[in-house]
């Protein structure tokens, strides 16, 4: 399920603007189900951009998973995957900045992704159900973060651990994540010269507790809460070793009468973090004029923790200026900074009012519309905090040149630190709006736009924030029609800018794009195999969703899915 809007009072942290909630089927129902499956992928995607001739990639796919009901008590589900995939292309030339900065020359990297799980069930006599489940997943290749691309090595992994016990809507759990590895930047380079290490070793434990009550035939009451203790050894971030966090929410729906049900709850976080404990309220008042239909009025207010890193960060990296107007042996100077987290740092809150539409037209046709207004108070940035001066030239500064011209250098002068700072307030506004249509038994088509407008930024220079795309369409159908299945999707996204990685050399607008995806299937063998293919991008066009990100050209996946 994909709840939408700021939802951390009931998720906690981080919930800023909506939660993907992964439900899966339990090992007695799958295997009701026929209990196996396989599923197998291969294809190829263009590697060919402008200043770039790659050929094609290829990637590759296989999932498996064996469930079986043993008796009336136990039951277990066995599941592996395999993906691998060929590095897609880089962008050539300059970032389209003021700087002109020239994309970085390395090479890019792809990846293989084993993984393994497994889970068992028992049921009780008082209809309860103790899931107890673990598994382990490893990863290699590239993963883009604020200071640059970090190529991860093979051998880091995810391990998790989870028990829980379940009796109507009464829920008791647990889970451990164990996550270890280690990485290079392909970007940033270390005081030494090197590109810079990274080593990780983190442990998160967390125990949570819900239940639901109903009161007389008009309150529905959810509650709940959970504590987590995380351990961190990040060689990037050597100044802290764990936090500590819970929370406790409840949450009322209210059904004044048969058109107007009130949602109100509200949780308490404390971090150990932060200074003090973080409360986050949320309320929605609907009114239904009729089953089909609703009209929601609602407020809601989230927050981001800072991260680990925010707080514990501690490098010295080398940065580059052209600085040639003082002198042509400084075209390319290239210098120390030290980059440092802020354990002073308040969370980032983010406050949401939304007006909203829900309806079913003629039993054929969802129709949905809302109008938002948020606003972000205190938002997490990394931005510049020192400057070099004639009393504090770089080590590396020429003894030819005279120091004082550092400070006629302009504002912000020539970075000596940076660090994340709370910095103002961002109001973001826009609308939304969907019809998904039943034409008959065999085709549905779906139809969306939202607009968001620039930010209003407040209290600091809009260029440190990110300007989302203004326009976002999408179109499509998908069918099933006996043997056959299929789905066509036309998609365009605006020009964005963005900001977020390392300083303002790397920023800048991606353009506007369409995608055009579209899928056929077969089934066989009484459904019990699936022979499909897919294309993503079909027109072939250069996608490039970041001013950093790779380009994305076109993709052809063939596929067999087997149940047995």
């Amino acid at each position: 399920e994909v709840i939408r809007g700021p939802a951390s009072a009931v998720w906690g942290a981080n919930a800023m603007t909506g939660v993907v909630n992964v439900i899966t089927m339990s090992p007695r129902e799958l295997a009701g189900g026929g209990g196996c499956s396989l599923t197998i992928g291969a294809g190829y995607f263009d590697r060919d951009a402008t200043g770039v001739d790659n050929g094609t990639g290829a990637l590759f796919y296989v999932n498996g998973s064996h469930a079986e009901a043993v008796n009336d008590r136990w039951s277990y589900k066995l599941s592996a995957g395999y993906f691998a995939q060929d590095p897609l292309p880089r962008p050539t030339g300059t970032i389209p900045n003021a700087f002109n900065t020239p994309y970085p020359p390395y090479t890019n990297a792809g990846t293989s992704q084993p993984k393994f799980d497994a889970r068992v069930d028992y049921e009780l006599a008082n209809s309860g159900r103790l899931v107890f489940s673990g598994g382990v997943a490893g990863t290699e290749g590239i993963i883009q973060s604020g200071i640059g691309p970090f190529d991860i090595n093979s051998g880091s992994r995810l391990t998790y651990f989870s028990g829980r016990y379940q009796q109507g809507s009464r829920h008791i759990g647990f889970f451990t994540n164990i996550l270890n590895g280690d990485a290079e930047n392909l970007l940033s380079r270390a005081a030494s010269g090197a590109f810079l290490p990274l080593a990780f070793d983190t442990q998160t434990f967390d125990i949570e507790a819900s239940d639901l009550r109903t009161f007389g035939t008009r309150h529905v009451v959810s509650f709940g809460g959970n504590f987590r203790h995380n351990s961190f050894d990040i060689s990037i971030a050597p100044n802290g070793d764990n936090r500590n966090e819970g929370g406790a929410y409840v949450q009322d729906e209210i059904f004044l009468n048969d058109q107007f049900p009130w949602l109100v709850g509200g949780r308490l976080d404390k971090f150990s973090s932060i200074g003090n404990a973080v409360f986050s309220p949320r309320t929605t008042l609907m009114y239904k004029p009729s089953l089909n239909q609703t009209v929601r009025l609602s407020f809601n207010r989230a927050f981001r923790a800072p991260s680990f890193t925010n707080n514990n960060l501690d490098v010295v990296l080398l940065n580059q200026a052209n600085l040639s107007a003082i002198s042509p042996a400084l075209s390319a100077f290239v210098f120390p900074f030290r980059a440092v987290g802020n354990t002073d740092l308040d969370q980032e809150t983010l406050t949401a009012f939304e007006i909203g539409y829900t309806g079913v037209l003629m039993r054929r046709a969802t129709v949905t519309a809302a109008v938002y207004w948020n606003s972000t108070d205190d938002a997490i940035f990394f931005t510049q905090s020192h400057r070099y001066t004639a009393a504090n030239p770089p080590v590396t500064w020429p003894a030819a040149i005279p120091t004082v011209v550092l400070n006629l250098i302009p504002a912000p002068g020539l970075p000596s630190a940076f660090t994340y700072r709370n910095l103002g307030t961002v109001n973001d506004k826009g609308i939304e709006l969907g019809v998904d249509g039943v034409v008959n038994r065999y085709l549905n088509v779906n139809l969306n736009y939202s607009y968001q407008a620039d930010p209003d930024v407040e209290g600091f220079d809009p260029s440190e924030t990110n300007f989302p795309a203004n326009n976002r369409f999408n179109v499509g159908f998908n069918f099933n029609y006996e043997r056959y299945l299929g789905n066509f999707n036309v998609s365009y996204t605006d020009d964005a800018y963005w900001q977020d990685v390392l300083d303002q050399r790397y920023a800048g607008v991606t353009e506007a794009f369409t995608l055009v995806n579209f899928g056929f299937g077969v089934k066989w063998m009484q459904d019990r195999m699936v022979t499909s293919l897919k294309v993503n991008n079909l027109l072939n066009n250069e996608v490039q969703q970041h001013i950093f990100g790779d380009i994305i050209k076109r993709q052809i996946v063939g596929e067999d899915r087997y149940t047995f």
